[in-house]
């Protein structure tokens, strides 16, 4: 299967145009690159849902803050195409930041609600630059399907919350975190871990798993749940913690009683890696 590269805005939409009038299903897959397993996931369930895949990759500066890892964000393009043709990727974006805001470029989109807290008060204009990116993204490229991995949870929220009220004709498929064998959560900044950074991360997945197996025994005062996973967090010296939290899956609300759903939030930082995580919960039978 071919893959062709582009990366003017205007030939892309174009390429996908063409495909869209030839009665063609588009499917979407946005990254910043530096792909692993969790990307390939979402490419091979796009290839199997649809007629055409398309991939982007673009570290986009808007999402990141002033002192955050932009400039030694992974990058390595060969290994991406390398990478996307194996899953059977048609089409791959490659926009320059020039292409994508140019000179005088004024334009944002703001999505009020469910950006306020966790990583919106920790990393303030992030979403901002993400529904930014992510409505460009969708426009040039006119994706019947996008798929997004539930690591990100609250991106997944804002982005499905964004496609609903611009009334965008886009199906959002949530697809689940993708672990490696010794349960933490893939992501291209774990390459910044050193081994002992890596083992001390682990602490993330298994400060989760308190927090489920306390929702499992029955618990749902969501102090208790919470402390479940914090007494982990606390017992690793090497992690220092922003946020760990019971939420509503769908509002994010903190609420004092767990009830049939809930899904648990972490982010934490490991010497200068800074990593994020999730699990949904359901009671059992629940709808």
């Amino acid at each position: 299967m071919r893959l062709e590269v582009i990366t003017d805005p205007k030939a892309m939409a174009e390429a996908c145009s063409v495909a869209r009038m030839s009665g063609l299903t588009i499917g979407f897959v946005p990254t910043m690159g530096y792909l692993h397993e969790g990307h390939l996931s979402l490419l091979r369930a796009a290839r199997a849902d649809c007629d055409t895949v398309v991939l982007s990759i673009f570290v986009n500066p808007i999402q990141f803050g002033p002192h955050e890892d932009y400039n030694r964000y992974p990058r390595d393009a060969e290994r991406d195409l390398n990478l996307a043709k194996a899953v059977g990727v048609n089409l791959v974006f490659m926009p320059t930041v020039e292409d994508m805001y140019p000179q005088g470029y004024s334009t944002f989109v703001e999505v009020q609600g469910l950006t306020e807290k966790f990583e919106g008060a920790f990393r303030p204009g992030h979403f901002r630059g993400v529904a930014t990116v992510v409505l460009k993204l969708f426009n040039i490229v006119q994706p019947h399907r996008a798929y997004f991995g539930q690591k990100d949870y609250q991106q997944l929220l804002v982005v499905r919350r964004m496609v609903q009220d611009l009334n965008l004709p886009i199906e959002i498929v949530p697809m689940p975190t993708v672990r490696e064998s010794d349960g933490l959560a893939m992501s291209s900044r774990n390459t910044y871990l050193s081994a002992e950074e890596r083992r001390a991360a682990l602490a993330i997945p298994r400060a989760l798993n308190a927090c489920r197996e306390a929702l499992e025994r029955g618990e749902r005062i969501a102090s208790e749940v919470r402390r479940a996973g914090l007494a982990v967090i606390e017992s690793e010296p090497m992690l220092s913690l922003d946020y760990l939290a019971v939420a509503h899956p769908e509002t994010l609300e903190e609420p004092d009683v767990v009830g049939s759903s809930a899904v648990v939030l972490i982010a934490a930082r490991c010497g200068s890696t800074r990593l994020i995580d999730n699990i949904l919960w359901e009671e059992a039978g629940g709808t």
